[in-house]
């Protein structure tokens, strides 16, 4: 990352000889699309840990070239506006992620499990150690507060089973990014047809999330 790049990519000091493969602008656009899908989606969707770390990154050459603008400069307000912005996103995404853990933390351990070679990780390490944490620490107080005083056979209890799955089929709002044909909408009775829509780019529809979810992974489609 280059120092003094603010989100439009110019520079606090008019610095203009580094480039970058990605502007700071195309990264913290990155950053609040994974913010908007994960506040939408009713599922935990994979770690976005490299675009997390690069923000932070960038943030830290803001912080540090602000320090250098001088005393007085108008621009010096503008850039800490646009820093605090960055970090409420970068911090609202990471809870709202926190948060699906500590929701469904057996379904998303189990998910994590069953992954096959070639499959991107859901959880960065660090939450990953986080959900283990937190499952190891919602049995040790079940077994203490409740399970030690039931008969011997009613003290084990399946968490995938006690604790309920994200519910897929709940309804999103969407962005249509790239044109998409012959997308299949399921029907809602038994009595309805299946039949399938094209979704036009820059259209904006209400689906359900399970039919979109693939779309949603591949960036074809923004959650609004």
């Amino acid at each position: 990352m280059s120092d003094a790049l603010s989100e439009d990519g110019s520079d606090i000091n008019q610095d203009d000889s580094q480039e970058d493969v990605m502007t700071p602008a195309e990264l913290i656009d990155k950053l609040e699309q994974a913010w908007l899908n994960e506040k939408f989606s009713p599922e935990l969707l994979e770690n976005r840990s490299e675009v997390v770390e690069c923000v932070m990154e960038q943030l830290t050459h803001m912080e540090a070239n602000l320090q250098r603008v001088k005393k007085g400069d108008a621009k010096a307000g503008f850039h800490r506006m646009e820093i605090d912005r960055i970090r409420y996103v970068l911090s609202s995404y990471l809870r709202s992620r926190l948060q699906k853990i500590e929701k469904y933390f057996p379904h998303v351990l189990e998910r994590e499990k069953s992954l096959v070679e070639g499959q991107p990780s859901l959880l960065s390490p660090e939450e990953f150690a986080f959900a283990k944490e937190y499952y190891a620490n919602t049995e040790t107080y079940l077994k203490a507060v409740a399970l030690k005083r039931m008969p011997p056979n009613l003290q084990a209890v399946d968490m995938l089973k006690a604790v309920p799955e994200p519910s897929l089929d709940s309804f999103v709002f969407l962005r249509v990014k790239e044109r998409q044909e012959n997308i299949l909408i399921e029907p809602e009775t038994d009595e309805q047809r299946d039949f399938v829509v094209d979704l036009e780019e820059g259209s904006q529809h209400l689906m359900r999330y399970r039919i979109v979810a693939p779309l949603v992974s591949s960036g074809a489609v923004q959650l609004i």
